[in-house]
This record gives structure tokens, C-alpha cells and sequence, in this order.
């Protein structure tokens, strides 16, 4: 006796409540680091990231809450994906703060961010509804 696997591959598991709360939380993550080319480093200021730096974060900003509107609408898991891996390197760029001599207050927001991140990445890569 043989069985076979479906071939239907249109057929996507539907979000879980969990993967909506991952998403959502993504774009809005994704939402406050949009506009970080466009409020630089204030000249003078010791510490601060390049401006290369900003305008990566924005472009990824944006690619991950594009991508989390089409995961969202459409069920798509390489959506959901990239929305996550985006904001990932989103926060990865932010871990120099902890090794250059910035305010305790800066370090408490990327450490934040940290933790917001590994929250919305276990949330949205949790399996979906179960039919």
C-alpha cells in the first residue's frame, strides 16, 4: 500500500493567532525604524551610526512591512520570512550600541528591540492553524 502526498501547493495553512500577533508586531517594529535616514545623527553628537547605516535600516523597514502586508493577505510563509529576516538585520545593526560609550537609555532601547525581536520571530514562525 503507497500513499501519496498532495500535490496541491496553493493550499497555504491558515495564520494562527500567534502568527498575527508575530506580524503585526514585526510591521510595527518595522514602522518605528522607518524613518531613520531622515532623522540622522545630529552633528556633534559622540556616537551614532553611519548614515549608510540609516538608510539600510529604512529600506529594510520598508521591505518588511511590504512583506508583512502580503504575508498577512496572502498567507505567505517566504513573506512572513523575509518580513522577519529584514527586521533581524534591522536589529542586528543596532548591537554596536552595546560596546561604544552611549547613554544607559539607548542601550535599554536596542536591548529592547533585542528582545521585541526574538518575541514577534518565535511568534511568527509558529506553526499555523491545523486544519
Amino acid at each position: 500500500m503507497t500513499t501519496t502526498a498532495p500535490t496541491d501547493t496553493t493550499t497555504r495553512a491558515p495564520w494562527s493567532t500567534k502568527n498575527k500577533v508575530g506580524l503585526g508586531l514585526a510591521m510595527a517594529y518595522a514602522l518605528t525604524n522607518l524613518p531613520s535616514a531622515i532623522l540622522p545623527t545630529p552633528e556633534g553628537a559622540e556616537a551614532g551610526p553611519p548614515m549608510s547605516i540609516l538608510v539600510a535600516c529604512s529600506v529594510l523597514s520598508a521591505v518588511a512591512i511590504v512583506a508583512g502586508i502580503v504575508a498577512w493577505r496572502n498567507g505567505s510563509r517566504p513573506a512572513a520570512r523575509l518580513t522577519a529576516a529584514s527586521m533581524i538585520i534591522v536589529t542586528l545593526t543596532s548591537l554596536p550600541a552595546f560596546f561604544v560609550d552611549v547613554p544607559a537609555g539607548i542601550k535599554i532601547l536596542v536591548a529592547a528591540g533585542v528582545v521585541l525581536t526574538v518575541v514577534f520571530t518565535v511568534l511568527i514562525f509558529s506553526p499555523g492553524k491545523r486544519n
